[in-house]
């Protein structure tokens, strides 16, 4: 055995199997423990007491993290990391030998990492599995801007399908595309056709509030851009101050959609829908009538429809008409 050992130096006797998805064994190979083993997914190390086989470590993962028990296991040392087997041992229906059964698993599987002080086995969460999976077969479908993509669907489709709209109007605009997104998202803009104020605050930005500002200088209406889909969508909520600090909001979208009329020019086709109007705010739809109409004027021909300021401020003070 000595000189067969000192002929192969640093050789080992592996049976070795292709590839995960072929699974056909190769002859008895003298594999170099030197070189890169990167395709051997299993591998069986034969020895004088025992054969011991090394599978992929993915399957070790996946097999822990199958049963309910290891995942409550893991939930349990994500919200408090470090506890030890007396600690884990009450949240589960089971004997403490079953416990130890489980939490080996995890350890197997490198989910969980131990430390030993005095008489006591600390448990802590290992995330690097986790992220090694995430990395192999997740990751290639959350880059940045197919995750952006999904967030925004996400966030349209739960504004716009949980519930049919309250209100919903639609009008075409003979503008540019450009030009309407801009007329919905600048301030500057929104204060030049808005009927019935000359000063609104804040860009349309998702998270940032937009503040029309009545002549006393308090803001009459608040709005907070809760998605945007650029030059397509916006998703608002609606902050009616105008009937009350207490008055309850609301949410909305502007819906663009381009086209061209048979001479080649820009057409828009906008759609307003108004969701979770409260009882009371049923005027709500002769604001947007007058609101759309002064937009529609001043982009295609420059004159908004503004109301005398006066008249504008007594009409949307009255609780029962919109803003």
């Amino acid at each position: 055995p000595r000189a067969i050992g000192q002929m192969i130096g640093n050789y080992a006797l592996l049976w070795c199997h292709e590839s995960i998805s072929h699974f056909k064994p190769l002859a008895c190979l003298f594999v170099s423990l030197h070189q890169p083993v990167a395709q051997v997914k299993h591998v069986t190390l034969l020895s004088r007491y025992k054969i011991v086989t090394y599978n992929d470590p993915m399957e070790h993962i996946f097999k822990a993290l199958a049963d309910p028990t290891r995942q409550k296991l893991l939930d349990a040392l994500r919200q408090k990391d470090g506890q030890t087997l007396t600690d884990l041992e009450p949240s589960l229906d089971m004997t403490r030998f079953g416990v130890m059964k489980h939490l080996k698993l995890l350890e197997d599987a490198n989910l969980i990492v131990t430390r030993k002080l005095g008489r006591f086995k600390y448990h802590h969460l290992n995330a690097v599995p986790l992220q090694e999976m995430m990395d192999r077969w997740v990751a290639p479908f959350l880059q940045p801007q197919a995750k952006a993509l999904s967030d925004l669907k996400f966030k349209l489709e739960k504004d716009t399908k949980m519930s049919k709209p309250d209100f919903m109007m639609q009008t075409f605009i003979r503008c540019s595309q450009d030009a309407l997104w801009d007329a919905l998202t600048q301030a500057d803009d929104m204060a030049r056709y808005h009927f019935a104020c000359n000063v609104v605050q804040g860009n349309a930005a998702v998270g940032q509030a937009t503040d029309f500002i009545k002549p006393d200088g308090g803001a009459m209406l608040r709005q907070v851009t809760t998605a945007l889909d650029p030059k397509t969508k916006i998703a608002m909520t609606f902050e009616p101050l105008f009937m009350g600090t207490d008055a309850p909001p609301s949410h909305m979208t502007y819906d663009i959609e381009p086209s061209q009329d048979n001479d080649g020019g820009d057409i828009c086709k906008l759609t307003i829908e108004h969701f979770d109007i409260a009882p009371g705010q049923d005027g709500f739809g002769e604001g947007w009538a007058r609101l759309t109409a002064s937009l529609k004027s001043f982009l295609e021909t420059g004159n908004p429809l503004k109301a005398a300021m006066k008249g504008a401020l007594t009409w949307i003070s009255q609780p029962n008409l919109a803003f």
